[in-house]
């Protein structure tokens, strides 16, 4: 079965709670819970974890023993060239997930050069379409 880490970089604990008319109402719990019944209907096995500490985000991707890693960076999406270094370096492949489009804000995502793949600007499909795209890579 297809293992699948999902992390959820700084600020992510907000959903739902600030700049809704960014990124909409639903809470990161709500998240999480649409993320499990993805992984459940494709057959994914999957792991959430969520921090404000970079240092904890790149040593839980560096212990993982994950097939592939999803990432909202949240406030990691710029100004954090080690994490970037540790995916760019790393030996899973990494997709980088945003709810909505940082690029529409003005944001250019420093963590996307360093990944996979890239989408965004969805909504929660994004992550369904992440797990889907993991079970794939896996199968590679």
């Amino acid at each position: 079965m297809t293992k699948v880490l999902v992390l959820h970089g700084q600020g992510m604990e907000l959903r739902g709670k600030v700049d809704i008319e960014i990124f909409g109402t639903m809470t990161l719990p709500e998240y999480d819970d649409n993320i499990r019944q993805y992984a459940a209907d494709l057959g994914v096995d999957v792991e959430i974890f969520h921090s404000n500490e970079e240092a904890e985000v790149i040593a839980k991707l560096n212990d993982s023993d994950a097939d592939v890693a999803l990432i909202n960076p949240g406030g990691y999406t710029t100004g954090h060239p080690a994490l970037a270094d540790t995916i760019r370096q790393g030996s899973i492949p990494t997709l980088e997930i945003h709810m909505s489009n940082p690029a529409s804000r003005g944001r250019i995502s420093e963590i996307g050069p360093a990944c996979r793949g890239v989408i965004t600007g969805i909504g929660i499909i994004g992550y369904n379409l992440g797990l889907q795209a993991a079970k794939e890579l896996s199968a590679q």
